[in-house]
Order: structure tokens, then sequence, then C-alpha cells
């Protein structure tokens, strides 16, 4: 790939971060377009942080501030990626009964 091809594809990509503590709504904690974004998604793989692409959730996400909450109108697509993320981590809520037996415990 050519120099100004490179340049235009990190400038078409971006990336937003989040944070979430268990008690609180998520909060952005890092944004970048191009080389930033690329930073933020190595620096969130070398610590074992799941990612999730999706243009337009990051779309959505990119117009907050550093340090906004998520609006309330994005709670259930980010709760439902944060316990997809626990799911693949292999964490379960203490009370939480695998009545559908559909996720192998065993791995």
């Amino acid at each position: 790939m050519s120099d100004p091809d490179k340049q235009r594809s990190n400038a078409q990509k971006s990336a937003t971060a989040l944070k979430y503590d268990g008690k609180s709504a998520p909060t952005i904690v890092a944004k970048g377009h191009g080389e930033l974004a690329d930073d933020i998604i190595a620096l969130a793989r070398e610590h074992g942080v799941l990612v999730h692409q999706d243009d337009e959730l990051n779309r959505l996400l990119s117009q907050l501030q550093l340090g906004d909450n998520i609006p309330k109108e994005l709670y259930i697509v980010i709760a439902e990626l944060i316990a997809f993320s626990y799911v693949l981590q292999g964490k379960f809520p203490e009370q939480w009964h695998n009545i559908h037996q559909r996720i192998d415990l065993k791995t």
C-alpha cells in the first residue's frame, strides 16, 4: 500500500474506548482517528481488553466527549456487548443458571 493510500485508510479509521466499573454508566476514556485509533486498539489488545468493531456504534460514541457517560439510548447495546464479553472470558454472575444448557461451562 502506498503512503497516500495508507494515510487515506488511517484518516477514516477511528476508535472509542469505554470504561465500565460495574456500578455507573460506561464512560468514554479514549477516542481518536487514524494512527491514534490504531494505538488505542493496540493498547486495548495488549491489556487483554476485547475490541468490538462497529462503525455505526463508533460513529455515535465518537460524538461524545472524554469523560462523558454513554447516553441512555445506548444502554442496551452496550450492556449486551459487556455481557457477551464476560461470557467470552468465562465470567458469569453468581446467580446465573445455565437453564438452557447453551453455554459449555467445561472450557
